[in-house]
């Protein structure tokens, strides 16, 4: 595994500087692997160039979000395809791009749950969502379905309004029965999206996910959920508190998203809120930045260096050099806040927004998962004399989700296609060393 964050060498591990020699003649212990589960709506995303008339051929109300069954999604995508108005096809799904995120930061392995078309022919919806996905994202516990997955046109009208025609296909088909409980229950983390608590119509993925989130409480892996979007939410907020109460360890989302759950509109009071239903809170705030919040324990608190910053919360970054601990495992807990502000200022030219709070969140999760990687390879470490969620501390968390989700803003993908350079030549690593 890739260590998380940009640090120099002398922190970097593991530490490879064993005598040649004496290495012969020692047995070296084999690393204990480590990874993350989660559980996805499989769809890709079709960008395409459209006149007005198009849509209102289809049914398809300007700027709306519609859903449509498979015979108009077909004809849709045919026309697109046939009058060559098609951009971009992306590998899609708030889970998919997360899991596959994590993978190519900690070049490791992450699993993923979910359907897949039994029969994958070249060019399909299928064969682009393969195409797109980490060779390390294990993709061996997919369920085959008979028909196509989900398909999410975005057809940007020449004012730039973006219409959204969804087609489920199969893609909430997954049943209970290919959920893996060994290998749920041997990651790190298992990582859920809102959307997967609203199928209906006789399709049984929300059972699945009960499924999955039963078996990581019986092996008390932290169950992560990722709101996703803010009308959801706001159906009955209510539901979704009791829910995250009952079931979600950490819990990431926007500012909108915040605000629909919670009923505050500043990100720094909703993510307060939220530490009454879950152990630790990640919040994107679009050009305000990002903000980690969770519990410590006060006798192991520890205070910023950096420039205390006023707020909702006077001087809320106070112990933001703390680790993040479970609730439960404080004697004493005390709350803490860390943000920082856009990584550089923000990208020059914003490629995409889809999915920049998916790579902040995959990189909180490979920060997770070191720590489950650094605690079982060296467990003798003064790190985990007290134990923590994750390996750095509310502030590194902030810095490395900040960089990731730049890499995104920046391309046009909602995913990214290589890790963070190993030297910030343009900061000269002042921004890790801060």
């Amino acid at each position: 595994m890739k260590f998380p964050g940009q640090r120099k060498s002398k922190h970097y591990f593991p530490v490879k500087t064993r005598d040649p020699l004496l290495e012969q003649l020692t047995q070296q212990p084999q690393p204990f692997a480590t990874y993350i589960s989660g559980i996805d709506q499989t769809l890709v995303d079709i960008e395409a160039k459209v006149e007005d008339e198009l849509l209102g051929r289809y049914g398809l109300p300007k700027g709306n979000s519609t859903l449509i069954n498979d015979e108009q999604a077909h004809a849709l995508y045919t026309e697109l395809k046939q009058n060559d108005l098609i951009s971009d096809e992306f590998a899609g799904g708030t889970i998919g791009n997360t899991v596959h995120n994590y993978s190519i930061l900690a070049d490791d392995r992450s699993v993923l749950f979910g359907v897949m078309s039994q029969n994958i022919e070249v060019g399909s919806y299928a064969y682009r969502y393969l195409c797109n996905t980490s060779s390390k994202v294990d993709l061996n516990f997919l369920q085959p379905v008979d028909g196509p997955i989900g398909r999410c046109f975005t057809l940007i009208s020449d004012c730039g309004e973006r219409t959204f025609a969804i087609s489920k296909g199969a893609m909430d088909k997954l049943t209970p029965e290919y959920i893996d409980k060994d290998v749920v229950q041997g990651s790190s983390a298992l990582v859920l999206t809102a959307y997967l608590m609203r199928a209906s119509g006789g399709d049984r993925i929300t059972d699945a996910a009960m499924c999955a989130i039963e078996y990581a409480k019986a092996a008390e892996v932290p169950v992560v959920l990722t709101l996703g979007t803010r009308f959801l939410i706001e159906e009955d907020p209510v539901w979704w508190q009791n829910f995250i109460q009952e079931h979600v360890t950490i819990l990431a989302m926007n500012e909108d998203e915040g605000e629909a759950l919670t009923g505050f509109r500043d990100p720094l009071l909703a993510s307060e809120k939220a530490l009454e239903w879950c152990d630790m809170v990640l919040t994107t705030a679009g050009p305000i930045g990002l903000y980690t919040a969770g519990y410590t324990d006060d006798a192991e608190k520890r205070e910023t260096s950096h420039t205390l910053l006023p707020g909702a919360i006077p001087e809320f970054n106070r112990y933001e050099f703390s680790r993040p601990k479970l609730k439960r495992d404080c004697e004493n807990p005390i709350k803490v806040y860390a943000h920082i502000s856009p990584y550089m200022g923000g990208p020059e030219k914003i490629g995409n927004t889809n999915g920049a709070g998916d790579g902040a969140l995959s990189a909180l999760l490979h920060d997770l998962a070191a720590n489950t990687f650094h605690k079982t390879n060296v467990p003798g470490s003064s790190k985990h004399k007290r134990d923590g969620l994750c390996y750095s501390s509310f502030s590194q968390i902030c810095k490395y989700a900040n960089r990731v989700a730049y890499e995104v803003l920046a391309q046009h993908s909602p995913r990214l296609s290589r890790g963070l350079p190993e030297r910030e030549d343009s900061l000269e690593e002042s921004y890790w060393e801060r």
